[in-house]
């Protein structure tokens, strides 16, 4: 069972994306209707109090039964309930307020992994998987002595990262569970461990489904687990699903105020929606040690990147790059922003260290391509292109690139196919980059128009790099059309506003003051 997705009479109600369906419809069943709806939920059929709502749904603000009172009207009307006849939320006279009906748990398919550019590849993924140092913070119910014992050597080694730690935490959790099925921290911990093989290492998207079973067990033992809503979140954010993600760590957050990886790991989907201001003050608002969050700092690079704070981006992507030369997302994040600079010998240089790294991803060969269409290497970048392709076989840019720049002249059959094909599977993918792969096709289809339109989505999605945009040679022909000036401007008009709010915000870093 998913966990997360319930029926309740003839409503579908999705706890991790925070939406609730009847007959095929969303009902408008927003913020604290639903935070309402789902609390209710969590208790199942039993008669939740006015001092439980109040706790859980509205702390820490201090509100009264009058507020919980009108929530319930508000949410009774955007279910189209009647209180005098409810079907959905029952008035339990001098007690509080329970479901119409026993809720029951739904099945749910897995979304689609997405592959991220070589200039977001730095941060996608990348405090979620910090979120292992999470493990040893997270909320846990003590085991026997030897399951503990156990479990404390796998969160260890999944801290310590590197794919054969985590096969090694893999290994112990799995050991755990077979001890304790329903062990909801080694379930979790399972979760992460299968999920990072797809979002870290380059298994395929079955990890991360597999990730996602593991979670939603784990949600199902225990709603109340921070623990398990972030592994659930995570294993959403690997397979591409933003609004599941997102609903997943904040709600881990709201659980468990000072679990730090995950409100990280919510800020950088704040990111990839162009929400940059909510992404660096939620980075910066650590509870804890930020240095334990694992690749915070890329992550606050890319967001001053972004915002436009370049020199202070610099001075964090290098002090990444220089001191942990095993941190496999500042070895794409340090070339991948000189490249956007511009700095193009200075980013092959860095592609060449990190590859001497084992740094082993597709979005850092994919960086080498561009590097080599940019010397007018066009053998050089078909290799890259190719072992792009080879590392991730089951992602679409690198298979779209691979053929775009092979070898072999582009089939036109082919190329037609693969824009209806993108533009079907475009219809339930968030990421705002999925569009650049889709102006890359209708570019080559020399769609001119139709591609910078695809570049618009993007920017509407959340799409905010123009200096990537302005230097890759992928989008070379592009950039001659008066219409790529309008692209650029939609950016920078969207980066301005984020900016502006950073410097007028009462939380904007020091650092920034005099920028």
């Amino acid at each position: 069972m998913d966990g997360t997705r319930y029926r309740l009479l003839d409503l579908t109600i999705d706890l991790a994306r925070q939406r609730v369906e009847r007959d095929g419809r969303w009902l408008d069943v927003t913020g604290l209707s639903f935070r309402l709806l789902a609390c209710l939920l969590e208790h199942a059929d039993r008669v939740v109090g006015f001092d439980e709502l109040m706790a859980e749904v509205w702390a820490p603000a201090v509100v009264n039964e009058e507020t919980v009172t009108q929530r319930v009207r508000l949410l009774r009307q955007a279910l189209g309930d009647d209180a005098r006849q409810p079907r959905y939320v029952r008035t339990v006279r001098g007690r509080g307020y329970q479901l119409g009906a026993p809720p029951v748990p739904l099945t749910n398919g897995g979304a689609h992994r997405r592959f991220l550019w070589p200039a977001v590849a730095a941060v996608g993924v990348l405090a979620v998987g910090g979120v292992a140092l999470a493990f040893l913070s997270h909320d846990r119910k003590p085991p026997a002595s030897a399951q503990r014992d156990v479990l404390d050597r796998a969160r260890w080694y999944a801290a310590m990262g590197q794919r054969e730690n985590n096969e090694r935490a893999l290994a112990l959790y799995e050991r755990a569970l077979r001890d304790a099925p329903d062990d909801v921290d080694a379930l979790a911990g399972a979760s992460r461990a299968r999920s990072a093989r797809t979002c870290l290492y380059n298994a395929s998207a079955d990890e991360a489904r597999e990730g996602l079973k593991l979670a939603s067990r784990a949600v199902s033992v225990r709603t109340d687990s921070g623990n398990a809503w972030s592994a659930l979140g995570y294993a959403r954010d690997c397979l591409g699903d933003i609004a599941g993600a997102i609903g997943g760590y904040e709600r881990a957050v709201r659980l468990d105020p000072d679990d730090d990886a995950s409100r990280a790991s919510a800020a950088y989907l704040y990111q990839e929606q162009g929400r940059l201001a909510d992404a660096l003050r939620a980075n910066l608002d650590m509870r804890g040690d930020p240095a334990r969050v694992r690749f915070r700092e890329v992550q606050v690079a890319r967001e001053y990147e972004l915002l436009g704070f370049t020199a202070q981006a610099e001075t964090h992507y290098r002090h990444v790059f220089d001191l942990s030369p095993d941190n496999v997302f500042g070895n794409i994040a340090w070339p991948a922003f000189l490249f956007a600079q511009g700095r193009l010998d200075d980013a092959r240089a860095a592609v060449a260290e990190s590859r001497a790294r084992g740094t082993a991803r597709a979005e850092l060969a994919q960086l080498d391509g561009e590097l080599a269409l940019s010397r007018g290497d066009r053998a050089g970048a078909a290799h890259a292109f190719a072992e792009a392709k080879a590392l991730r076989p089951d992602a679409s840019l690198p298979a779209t690139l691979a053929a775009l720049h092979g070898e072999a002249p582009v089939d036109p059959a082919w190329l037609r196919e693969r824009i209806a094909g993108l533009r079907t599977a475009l219809h339930d993918d968030p990421w705002p980059a999925s569009r650049l792969e889709l102006a890359l096709l209708l570019q080559a289809a020399g769609d001119t128009g139709g591609a910078l339109a695809a570049l618009s989505d993007a920017v509407e999605r959340g799409w905010r790099d123009a200096a990537y945009l302005r230097v890759s040679p992928l989008f070379a022909s592009l950039r001659r059309a008066p219409a790529f000036t309008d692209v650029v401007d939609a950016i920078e008009r969207r980066v301005a506003a984020e900016r502006q709010r950073v410097r007028e915000a009462p939380w904007c870093p020091p650092e920034l003051g005099s920028h």
